[in-house]
């Protein structure tokens, strides 16, 4: 399952640049804001797909 979380927050990051990109060229800023929420909030689904990643690294050394 981690795998699929992962690709779900690149492409919600993605989403966001486009959307955020989209905003600049058009001048709407509440389109712009929208992207930039979005991939913020992709960026730190990433971080806390990485953090359950270490900890289960963590785990799995000291099982051994």
């Amino acid at each position: 399952m981690g795998f699929l979380d992962k690709l779900k927050n690149k492409m919600q990051k993605a989403k966001g640049r486009s959307k955020e990109q989209a905003g600049r060229d058009t001048r709407d800023p509440n389109l712009e804001a929208e992207g930039r929420r979005d991939r913020m909030a992709g960026g730190a689904k990433q971080v806390g797909e990485q953090a359950k990643d270490a900890a289960k690294e963590a785990r799995d050394t000291f099982k051994r």
